[in-house]
């Protein structure tokens, strides 16, 4: 095995020069000016002390980084994450306290352990088959709820902790009389700079503008208003070194959640690295990218960090600004450090208020508009996922709301699956083309059928899933048009489990005693290989199986019945015609199927 197979980076170490360089130093110093307002206040949201968040922007992406396969995924702290470990440590912990903290790490462990061993076992593939929608229906919700947590900040009403979605804004409208001028004022300010700078300086940070504003409003107001509270300052010193809590019971206690996690952070950081990747041209490992992102909370909770994941805006932004190599995630990560070294005291005079409008706006860009109007427009089955995820996240535990949308995702692809299309097939009867007559759907071109044989096509795997269709449909034909000899057109299957090759011998040992049997012409080599392997062949025959079209009708002509032969109409094969002279060609030549 390679060495690059362990040490990914070593791949791209080979593609640094002094341009890119360059270039990834820049990246790195706009990441690192984008990342500090957003750790902030996503360490905000998890319940954590400020500068947690900091903490995991410093450590995560350099392991993401080095570990990774993405050129362009930035990793850290993620507003979706966020929310879920609120929501889940928040049951055992008073949020902000040191056992709240001891148990977000033992979290991000254990999500990092799971993520580890889902990329070492090679499941990369798995979150292809959950939709993306399932993401978008969470984050939807996600962001409706970061923004409800936040009103109690903006507001000054008081609403008791671990308060429910329908109960805080219950408790928001009757205590509306309550409502602290000042520190609305302070949100306002910091939402419309934001914005606004967002709007005409696209280039500036725009929260950290929307931070300083409000920090400013609120040292004007200081002294003509009450309830201003600040954040506090934030400790200006590396990331300390943290040890999880390794005890069974808290480890069975968070195992769950911790399952939750490491599902959508996968989900996360691979969905965002496709979409980078197909601006960059970049092939993306899956299974590379489930162990950078293990290996990322794995070390960054012995570091003070929290779960995290790959980042839409830090990645995005991180493509545009010109990264090259993922060094430019390393660098905004060090310049992080430099910058929370130099002026974390500042954070003293930062406003609650004021991170809770840099969070509402944090919570309105989470929602994807366009996306979400597109699903509900013109796909059913999404539009469910999307709706059962997004009320789910709203009424229903968080980790509860990724396992239902998962699993609808994967119940409604199954059910797409086990329903593969089975056209009927006939021959091509075409007199402009005599040398090479092929099979084709007698629903798109109507065409005579042998009144003794079955053609017909299979456009998907035959598994456990598929295989009661597929039964039914050979049913069907055997009692409803009474034919016995089945040839099934097998280029479409991409693969046949146990469940379907058991099921397929039973048909065939059905037709047997009827005089019949189960013929395949062109499996596929892989395909081929599983049913020798899996004694698929042995118990079917050889004499089953056919490299050729016209090789599979002539050893069914056989046995057919040649009573029926000698009245019938059709005549598709070039054997009927043999039997018929009269039927011949004009220039007496013969054809054969393909």
């Amino acid at each position: 095995m390679k060495l690059e197979s362990f040490f990914p980076f070593l791949v791209w170490f080979k593609l640094i020069t002094k341009e890119s360089v360059k270039a990834d130093l820049m990246a790195g110093l706009t990441g690192a000016v984008i990342v500090l307002p957003q750790g902030v206040a996503f360490a905000t949201i998890a319940g954590l002390p400020p500068e947690y968040g900091l903490y995991t922007a410093m450590v995560t992406p350099v392991i993401a980084a080095l570990f990774g396969s993405s050129f362009h995924l930035v990793s850290g702290p993620t507003t979706a994450i966020s929310i879920v470990i609120f929501s889940a440590i928040s049951h055992h912990a008073e949020p902000g306290t040191t056992e709240f903290v001891a148990l977000a790490l033992t979290l991000t462990f254990l999500a990092g352990v799971y993520q580890l061993a889902f990329g070492l076992a090679r499941l990369g593939a798995l979150v292809n088959f959950v939709s993306h929608t399932v993401v978008i229906g969470f984050t939807a919700g996600a962001a409706i709820l970061i923004a409800t947590s936040q009103m109690k900040h903006i507001t000054g009403i008081f609403v008791p902790k671990g308060e429910s979605f329908l109960h805080t804004w219950s408790d928001m409208f009757q205590g509306i009389s309550s409502i602290n001028i000042y520190l609305v004022a302070i949100a306002l300010a910091t939402l419309l700079t934001a914005i606004l700078t967002k709007k005409f300086f696209p280039r500036f940070p725009n929260l950290l503008a929307g931070m300083i504003v409000g920090s400013l409003l609120a040292l004007l107001l200081k002294d003509h208003a009450e309830g201003i509270k600040l954040v506090g300052e934030i400790p200006a010193h590396l990331p300390p070194l943290s040890s999880p809590d390794f005890s069974f019971k808290t480890i069975q206690t968070l195992a769950p959640e911790a399952f939750a996690v490491a599902l959508l952070g996968l989900i996360e950081a691979v969905s965002i690295s496709r979409a980078v990747a197909t601006k960059s041209g970049q092939r993306i490992d899956s299974n590379q990218e489930f162990v950078g992102q293990g290996l990322s909370n794995m070390v960054g909770s012995f570091f003070s960090s929290y779960a995290g994941s790959g980042s839409f805006t830090r990645s995005g932004i991180n493509y545009e600004a010109g990264a090259k190599t993922p060094l430019s995630a390393i660098f905004a990560a060090f310049f992080l450090v430099i910058i929370v070294l130099l002026i974390a005291p500042l954070t003293a005079y930062l406003p609650i208020a004021a991170m809770g409008g840099v969070i509402l706006l944090v919570a309105y860009n989470l929602i994807d508009f366009h996306h979400i109007k597109q699903t509900l427009s013109f796909s059913k089955s999404e539009s469910a996922i999307l709706l059962t995820t997004f009320f789910a996240t709203l009424f229903l535990e968080l980790e509860f709301a990724i396992y239902m949308g998962v699993l609808l995702s994967l119940v409604l692809f199954l059910a797409k699956t086990s329903t593969p299309n089975i056209p009927v097939l006939s021959v091509d009867d075409d007199p402009s083309n005599k040398s090479h007559r092929k099979f084709v759907n007698v629903d798109e071109k109507p065409l005579l059928e042998c009144p003794q044989v079955k053609i017909i096509r299979i456009d998907m795997s035959v598994y456990f899933g598929s295989v009661n269709h597929i039964q039914k449909c050979i049913s069907d034909i055997v009692e409803k048009e009474k034919i016995n000899h089945i040839l099934i057109e097998a280029s479409g299957i991409n693969f046949i489990d146990l469940a379907g090759a058991e099921v397929l011998v039973s048909e065939n040992r059905r037709l047997l005693r009827l005089g019949g049997g189960l013929y395949f012409v062109g499996l596929k080599p892989s395909v081929y290989e599983f049913a020798a392997k899996s004694c698929f062949i042995k118990q079917m025959g050889n004499d089953h199986f056919f490299d050729k079209k016209s090789q599979a009708v002539h050893k069914i002509y056989e046995h057919l019945n040649k009573d029926i032969c000698a009245t019938c109409q059709a005549r598709i094969f070039t054997e009927c015609r043999h039997q018929t002279p009269q039927a011949d060609t004009p220039d007496g030549q013969t054809q054969a199927v393909s």
